[in-house]
């Protein structure tokens, strides 16, 4: 649930955290502080906000301590554009692939969609009232046209068709007649007692043609389309389908509702929410540090460094929807920097994430923690998916610490997974559970010490097995 401005305090962001996120407490203050700088920003005037810039932060520990986590749920809570990226998916300008500018032009996307669903959120209602006149218009179609007229040009633009223009005008007798029926079943339109009833109606036809552009500086993803650059000129085709009542409804609706809402409108705030507001999550950032070697894939390792370094510091983004500055956007980034450490990064880079966070790896205590305490934690969440089965499951406490026990004892003696090596212990755990579900309805089965013992402990002791299942 997002918070306000008034009540986006930092022991309160860190409160929310931790309803999803176990430990990583100077994780949690630092991301609260530097949200808190940004609503401080706001209040300044304009010549001094400008000149104050987001505290980048970089999040260093092994992965599955919650790094990714923390970042999300920040976005959420203050409804913030979020896009997360992989290092690793981006090449130096003049390489095959991906330019890191597109990192902006995601963002921006991101941010537009959810400017046009709060615009469309807030005209629901009229949109629902002309999709049921639509739907009357529909089901009491007015007197069909006498002749065949020649269709003109016009007609043609406005998509209408020769029989469409003239039509014999109704009686008086007629009209009153046909507006008793339309009051009648908008009446029962509204009660839903339609719902079932099957009408005939007319549909806008959502393909479009485009022309992909190749090639250089992020143009391809800046395609053009014939839709947009005819916009009005030609009529937009139009299908006639047979649906439910209900489903034309949320059809029609669907329809009406984009009428609405100014699209003009939707991309300026777009763009000014992802300047204002944007968030970039760089994960894996420790795997475009080289390792001192002079060639191979380390020469593109460095141009990725250099090219991210402009867009970090604050620059114009060219996208399709216009210039985007990245001056206030904050970068999150995170890496395990296993082999190499952060002060392996260019030293122009380094300066551009002043803040610096180590995650500590999760203990036995942590774990178990993660197992019961987040909002919709991980065993609530297989006792839901079994509940649909009438299967009850029971964790009792010995059980949950022996399941962290033995996850600790694994991120030990084999790769440091963190939390993500709860999931494959307890899928382990409840395989056969999971298989035999459906016969086994109306049973409740409790999960004990010594039964994690004896579905997970074979595994765990037996060194070649739990390289392949552990």
């Amino acid at each position: 649930m997002p918070l306000n401005g008034n009540s986006l305090i930092p022991s309160a962001i860190v409160k929310y955290l931790d309803r999803y996120i176990v430990g990583q407490d100077r994780a949690k203050r630092a991301v609260a502080v530097a949200l808190r700088n940004r609503m401080r920003r706001r209040l300044l005037e304009p010549e001094l906000a400008r000149e104050i810039s987001p505290k980048n932060i970089l999040m260093v520990g092994p992965t599955g301590v919650g790094k990714t986590e923390i970042a999300r749920r920040l976005a959420e809570l203050v409804n913030a554009p979020f896009v997360k990226v992989e290092a690793t998916k981006f090449t130096e300008v003049g390489y095959v692939g991906r330019d890191v500018e597109s990192m902006i032009r995601d963002l921006v996307e991101m941010s537009i969609q959810m400017v046009r669903k709060k615009m469309l959120e807030d005209v629901q209602e009229p949109a629902m009232e002309k999709a049921r006149e639509r739907v009357i218009d529909f089901l009491v179609p007015s007197r069909k046209p006498q002749g065949g007229g020649i269709p003109t040009f016009m007609s043609v633009m406005k998509g209408l068709s020769g029989d469409q223009q003239d039509a014999e005008p109704e009686t008086p007798e007629e009209d009153r007649m046909r507006e008793s029926t339309r009051s009648k079943l908008m009446d029962l339109l509204a009660q839903g007692k339609l719902d079932d009833r099957e009408v005939e109606i007319e549909v806008q036809e959502s393909h479009q043609l485009g022309i992909p552009m190749m090639g250089g500086m992020g143009m391809d993803e800046m395609g053009m389309n014939i839709g947009e650059m005819l916009g009005g000129l030609m009529p937009k085709k139009k299908k006639r389908r047979t649906m439910k009542v209900k489903d034309a409804l949320r059809v029609l609706q669907g329809e009406e509702a984009e009428k609405l809402i100014d699209g003009e409108a939707a991309t300026r705030l777009g763009l000014e929410k992802a300047q204002e507001e944007g968030i970039v999550f760089i994960d894996e950032i420790d795997k475009i540090v080289s390792k001192g070697s002079s060639g191979g894939h380390d020469v593109s390792r460095d141009g990725v460094q250099r090219d991210l370094l402009p867009v970090v510091e604050g620059c114009t983004v060219q996208t399709k929807h216009g210039q985007v500055s990245t001056d206030h956007i904050l970068f999150i980034a995170a890496g395990a920097f296993h082999q190499t450490k952060p002060s392996d990064l260019v030293p122009e880079l380094q300066g551009r994430f002043p803040i610096r966070v180590e995650l500590e790896p999760l203990d036995k205590g942590q774990l178990s923690r993660i197992l019961t305490e987040p909002h919709h934690s991980l065993l609530q969440q297989y006792e839901a998916l079994l509940g649909t089965e009438k299967v009850k499951l029971v964790f009792t406490d010995d059980g949950v610490d022996e399941i962290a026990s033995l996850a600790e004892r694994m991120n030990a003696e084999m790769e440091n997974i963190g939390a993500r090596r709860l999931h494959t212990m307890i899928e382990q755990l409840l395989e056969e559970i999971s298989f035999s579900a459906p016969e086994r309805q109306g049973e409740t089965l409790t999960l004990d010490r010594s039964m994690v013992q004896d579905k997970l402990g074979p595994l765990v002791k037996d060194s070649d097995v739990r390289r392949y299942l552990l």
